[in-house]
């Protein structure tokens, strides 16, 4: 599976309840949106840790990487890379 679907498919099932793809834009804010807040953001961190074998560096802990699926797909994909 992809990084965007797993991406996609963790938010949509631990935030949003639902299956329903057009529910979620991939360069929508979760935080702006009102999906998650700073315990969300910690519980993102811990997924994609888990999920893709990186460790997030506290400094990394920033909107800039972790505030929509699009995001966090690039920053993903970043780590894996380095």
């Amino acid at each position: 599976m992809e990084t965007n679907k797993i991406i996609r498919k963790h938010i949509m099932e631990s935030f949003l309840f639902t299956d329903d793809e057009s529910a979620l834009q991939d360069n929508a804010s979760l935080i702006a949106q009102g999906l998650i807040d700073s315990i969300g953001i910690m519980e993102l961190v811990e997924f994609v840790e888990g999920s893709f074998s990186i460790k997030v560096d506290p400094k990394e802990i920033v909107p800039d990487n972790l505030d929509s699926v699009e995001k966090m797909v690039a920053f993903v994909e970043r780590k894996k890379a380095a």
